[in-house]
């Protein structure tokens, strides 16, 4: 009969390593995703892999500001893009020339039941919008490159800004053309929506993730926004993408009447942004660069270095 490990405990219980390492649930954890290669990307929806500029939820949120009884401009709209709707909904009316005109307007400064009403009312018109446009087409490059990937046996998620329901229609129009996640998770199915990591924890738990240390570090996150780019902070890798995104232009119409040197100063600022602002590891044009950053993200876990 063996001795008992528990004559072996320190006088405060403390489990000596090697009896705890050699626990079979221990080594399940210990064995689980060690390989030093990029496992898991997650992509962010528009702006990202489609909707250039990001005109669908922009849109919308211009229109319920204005049926609410207050005119907000474009740009307003989309500076707190990535966040979850209603978040962004709130964060457009903590904007301080917002706020001053709300004031103005109402003779009181703008609170929760407001955001509530607004958000009851986007939700309906950015459905209604979604399953009346093309927001779904994909972005250039966006279907070869994830092809690739999966054909590499990397797995991909999906975070977005969005709810479910939202969510579901984009996804639905970009499978006929390709893209077709393992999985994915919209805002409202978290507590705590970018930039936290949820999002992304959420889509490694629906892949089965037994060791979530080892699999975030495994764990590329792709967005066009600040918050997006930053979500997975900083436990993942975190790339930002600046020629497709929300930052680039007012709308895909504004862009057709833009001289190509006025399209890339625009590009330029973009991506001046995202550098600035995300905390990502790399800042790119779009998802056709996305191969050669995880060529060198498995050459820096290679080497031993984490996000």
């Amino acid at each position: 009969m063996s001795d008992s490990v528990v004559s072996r405990l320190s006088a405060i219980g403390r489990v000596p390593e090697d009896i705890r390492q050699a626990a079979a649930q221990q080594k399940k954890f210990d064995n689980e995703n060690t390989e030093r290669s990029v496992g898991y990307v997650m992509l962010d929806c528009s702006g990202t892999t489609m909707d250039r500029y990001v005109d669908a939820p922009a849109i919308v949120f211009v229109e319920v500001f204005k049926k609410y009884g207050l005119e907000i401009s474009m740009p307003e709209a989309r500076e707190p893009m990535g966040l979850r709707k209603d978040l962004h909904i709130k964060a457009i009316t903590e904007i301080s020339a917002v706020r001053e005109r709300f004031q103005a307007k109402f003779g009181r400064a703008p609170n929760q039941g407001d955001v509530d009403a607004m958000f009851a009312d986007f939700v309906p018109t950015q459905l209604a919008l979604l399953r009346a446009g093309s927001y779904h087409t994909l972005l250039p490059g966006v279907a070869e490159v994830v092809k690739g990937m999966q054909q590499q046996g990397i797995k991909l998620g999906v975070t977005t800004g969005f709810t479910r329901d939202m969510m579901d229609l984009l996804l639905a129009g970009a499978a006929g053309q390709g893209f077709v996640p393992d999985t994915a998770c919209a805002g409202d199915e978290v507590e705590m929506p970018r930039p936290t990591p949820y999002m992304v924890i959420k889509n490694l738990e629906r892949m089965g993730v037994y060791n979530l240390q080892n699999a975030m570090r495994r764990t590329v996150k792709v967005d066009d926004t600040v918050s997006g780019a930053g979500e997975g902070a900083p436990l993942c890798w975190r790339v930002g993408v600046s020629k497709w995104s929300n930052y680039v232009a007012d709308s895909w119409d504004a862009v057709r009447k833009m001289s190509p040197a006025e399209l890339a100063a625009k590009e330029t600022l973009s991506k001046e942004k995202l550098v600035r602002e995300s905390g990502a590891h790399y800042v790119i044009d779009d998802l056709r660069d996305l191969p050669a950053v995880i060529a060198d993200i498995n050459q820096r876990l290679a080497a031993g270095e984490n996000p």
